[in-house]
């Protein structure tokens, strides 16, 4: 059977209509009687807004999205633009230039599927938001001990990233092509998580960096924010849960981090350039 156009644009089907408006009655049967919501199919009911499965989440992430962009289109701005390049090469004193760059792009994908995942839940984009959200973390994770370390050399920079890399591979493609363990992925994105709140919240103590309050407070703030991933309470009037109240957080902690990034690109572009003079 073709179902309406109405329907078959927003990638809803029959079946998948039909369970919703199920849900929603069973809810409204649930508040009579003074009950609490329940799962179904191990998620909580929203209630959607045309082809917004999870609105306020969508919405959310959507704007994490502009963040990050925003962030690192000033981030590219002041290095090739404000700051003194290599007269010879062109390229910039900052040594982890293009660690951030491909940073700012996973992040920019991980918000994008992030965004499409909330707006509708099928298994491709199930499966694209876990695998972006975990390259994330990862990358992240190697990003950390990159710069916490101070890794300047290739050779160096290929041993510490290469079997990470391989270990984050492999997870990613147990999840996509053996199954999709959502409890698995947790304590893989946790692990990584924490190991970064850890390595950054150490360098900053040792090197007592100008910006050492703007990453503290983002660490302290991504710590809060992680507990809310387990901290999971329903959906207020079926629309903002725990999981989007750490989407709303997140976008000022994406504001400080990126500003962390930039003044730590500014303190080491001066700190060679006066070591030249």
């Amino acid at each position: 059977m073709q179902e309406p156009l109405y329907i078959s644009w927003k990638e809803w089907n029959c079946r998948s209509d039909c369970r919703y408006y199920c849900m929603i009655r069973r809810e409204q049967e649930l508040r009579k009687l003074g009950l609490r919501p329940v799962k179904y199919h191990g998620k909580w009911p929203f209630i959607r807004i045309s082809a917004f499965q999870e609105p306020v989440s969508a919405a959310l992430s959507a704007m994490n999205l502009f963040v990050q962009f925003n962030g690192w289109l000033t981030f590219f701005f002041l290095l090739y633009y404000k700051l003194p390049l290599r007269p010879q090469t062109s390229r910039t004193y900052y040594e982890y230039t293009g660690l951030w760059h491909i940073y700012g792009f996973l992040s920019m994908n991980a918000w994008f599927w992030s965004a499409i995942f909330h707006s509708r839940d099928f298994e491709l984009s199930e499966k694209l938001h876990c695998s972006s959200t975990v390259a994330l973390i990862g990358y992240s994770l190697i990003l950390t001990i990159l710069r916490t370390f101070s890794v300047k050399n290739g050779a160096s920079r290929v041993m510490v990233s290469a079997p990470l890399l391989a270990f984050l591979t492999t997870h990613i493609l147990y999840l996509n092509f053996c199954e999709l363990d959502y409890g698995l992925n947790m304590k893989v994105s946790v692990a990584m998580g924490v190991a970064q709140i850890l390595l950054w919240g150490a360098w900053a103590f040792v090197t007592h960096h100008p910006s050492s309050f703007k990453l503290c407070t983002v660490l302290i703030g991504g710590s809060l924010g992680m507990l809310l991933d387990y901290y999971d309470f329903p959906p207020y009037k079926g629309y903002f849960d725990a999981h989007a109240l750490w989407h709303a957080i997140t976008i000022p902690l994406t504001f400080l981090w990126w500003s962390f990034i930039k003044d730590d690109a500014e303190f080491q572009t001066t700190t060679i350039t006066k070591k030249m003079m």
